[in-house]
């Protein structure tokens, strides 16, 4: 690949995740470490089960977002235009991928455009805090807001996948005042994500205390941005090296039971990082998180249709009621504060 514009990665991200094996081996997202108890007698009626949250101060029909994952190209367009359609239709969250390449080139801003298909979802925009020590700042991040019209911003956090990135951007030193910064500065809600590698509590209270008011915990278990990166590299060391970092990461169920049971947890906790089915989304809730969201695992769907991603959208919600079904849920509250997730290492 000679072609080592930002334009060109976002392709070549797509086709790598779509084509490549890049999950993670030698680590899980640690959810096949619980087990719901079956109640035989649950004593509600399926068809009465609420599965309503509010995220971002909008009220959404399932407690399920779509991950940041891709803009920036014609292909991207398509796929993100397949996504705030069905999101819009379902009444789930949408994360718009990174939009700093919608400052950078103008006829790029379109894939990052959505409301006309989305317009009463919560949107949340997305750009890598690491930015801000490459001349974004406050303004900047305004600016994506207004121009995607989004609810939110989030700033990702992906050491790991920079380092591995041959044009990566690897300076992350003193981002946390700068963060800060952001947050005390926008009229919106500012939030932080990892990538796929998790986030630890004393992370989270750093973050929690520089005004971020939601943190996605983007756990292990799922894609690895190292092997993604290892695909696209030029650099033989690196390549070799990314074998190291298999297992690298905090798996994404330790991270919310983790992070939900800190003296103070974060106002709204997601959890995302290889979920992909209802049951697992469950789980998480049961662990404490408030929303889930799904990346890779969906993204097949987006290439192909609106309608095949509907279809996926009413498998993974379809899934989510049957397991408050069958531990006697009627509603996510009940799911939160549920006795019946079980430790299978206890």
């Amino acid at each position: 690949m000679t072609d080592r514009s930002i334009h060109n990665r976002k392709d070549e991200h797509i086709h790598i995740t779509l084509n490549e094996q890049v999950q993670g081996k030698g680590i899980s997202t640690g959810f096949e470490s619980y087990r719901f108890e079956h109640q035989a007698l649950p004593e509600i009626s399926f068809d009465s089960i609420d599965t309503s949250a509010t995220f971002l101060h909008k009220q959404v029909k399932v407690p399920f977002l779509i991950s940041s994952m891709t803009g920036g190209t014609p292909r991207a367009h398509e796929i993100n235009r397949n996504l705030a359609s069905a999101a819009e239709e379902k009444g789930w969250a949408l994360g718009l991928g990174s939009s700093r390449v919608a400052l950078e080139n103008k006829a790029a801003a379109a894939s990052f455009q959505l409301r006309e298909e989305a317009p009463t979802i919560p949107i949340f925009a997305n750009i890598g805090a690491v930015q801000l020590n490459y001349g974004y700042g406050p303004e900047e991040c305004s600016q994506i807001v207004r121009l995607t019209g989004a609810d939110a911003i989030v700033l990702h956090l992906n050491s790991m996948q920079e380092i591995f990135q041959d044009e990566g951007d690897t300076n992350f030193s003193g981002l946390l005042s700068k963060i800060a910064k952001v947050a005390d500065t926008l009229s919106v809600p500012v939030g932080v994500k990892e990538v796929g590698f998790g986030i630890a509590p004393d992370t989270c209270s750093q973050l929690i205390g520089a005004g971020v008011q939601f943190i996605d915990t983007a756990g292990a278990g799922g894609t690895s941005w190292i092997e993604v990166e290892k695909y696209r590299s030029q650099n033989t060391i690196k390549q070799r090296a990314a074998s190291a970092f298999l297992d690298w990461g905090l798996p994404t169920a330790k991270c919310v039971k983790r992070l939900s049971g800190m003296p103070k947890p974060p106002d709204c906790l997601i959890a995302s990082g290889g979920i992909t089915n209802g049951v697992d989304a469950a789980k998480a809730i049961a662990l404490g998180a408030d929303m889930a969201g799904y990346g890779r695992s969906i993204l097949p769907e987006a290439v192909d249709s609106k309608e095949a991603l509907l279809q996926r959208f009413e498998q993974l919600e379809l899934e989510l009621r049957i397991s408050m079904f069958g531990i006697g849920a009627q509603n996510l509250e009940a799911l939160k504060n549920t006795d019946r997730l079980i430790s299978q290492n206890a």
